[in-house]
């Protein structure tokens, strides 16, 4: 169980920055994986009246608020068709429709878990997310950094002509992905993405040229030997080392042969 001392509701982004650079208070965003701690806090800092729960669309980029849900992400008609329905494939196993309905972008992405799919399938794509003080910032770069007391904005999606795919190994559905993977080909550079390592997902590029000519089984199956040397595993109780070791080249292969259906 968690507790907060006091609740806020900050009318401007600058009285919520102001409000978390005090150490025991917190941003709620969803409050979805932070209520299975158990935590005593400050002051609960609730975004919900900033505005900040839209998926805004143009014909350059996809503008989506911290406080937009898992749920709203996974059907809107737009990042399905631009993502191929990489974005729903990432999604739909995240637990369930009712935690969906909760979850935000911003919980999610500001903690840049290891098993994160909704940072392993924007990493395949042209992303950024605004922070407050920080400004814009690549998504991969966003993914290496520390953690710190600004407030994420939103995540901007740069529609590059692109194709993308996704998959993912459960125990179970709904369970934490033992690994997950995207494949992209996006504004002419190919990636690879793979998460839940179980560390934060990783990005590989065609640094070889393996894909020069296209996605075929010999292209798919030489980066997947790639990817397997390349990606660095380790075990806890979603797999094993050796399970994930084996799983890297199998995702990666079925994900470039998925993306090839796609392009």
């Amino acid at each position: 169980m968690i507790t907060f001392q006091k609740y806020e509701r900050p009318q401007t982004l600058d009285e919520a920055w102001e409000l978390n650079q005090k150490k025991r208070n917190r941003i709620v965003a969803g409050t979805m994986w932070m209520k299975m701690g158990t935590h005593s806090f400050g002051t609960a800092i609730d975004l919900c009246d900033l505005g900040l729960n839209q998926i805004e669309e143009t014909d350059e980029e996809f503008r989506i608020g911290a406080m937009a849900t898992l749920r709203q992400m996974e059907k809107h008609p737009g990042l399905a068709a631009y993502s191929c329905g990489a974005v729903e494939a990432a999604f739909k196993d995240i637990v369930g429709v009712q935690f969906r309905n909760g979850a935000t972008l911003g919980g999610s992405l500001w903690r840049r878990m290891g098993f994160s799919d909704i940072l392993t399938v924007f990493l395949a794509m042209d992303s950024y997310v605004e922070l407050y003080k920080g400004g814009i910032v690549p998504l991969e770069e966003f993914a290496r950094m520390p953690y710190d007391k600004d407030v994420l904005v939103r995540l901007v999606v740069k529609k590059q002509p692109g194709a993308f795919s996704y998959q993912a190994v459960r125990k179970q559905r709904t369970d934490i992905p033992s690994l997950n993977c995207a494949a992209a080909q996006v504004a002419g550079e190919w990636r690879i993405v793979v998460g839940s390592r179980p560390a934060r997902a990783v990005v590989l590029r065609d640094e070889r040229g393996l894909l020069a000519g296209g996605i075929t089984e010999e292209s798919a199956a030489a980066f997947a030997d790639y990817a397997a040397g390349a990606v660095t595993v380790s075990g806890n109780m979603w797999g094993s080392v050796e399970y994930r070791r084996a799983l890297v080249p199998v995702l990666t292969r079925r994900a470039l042969l998925a993306l090839k259906e796609v392009q």
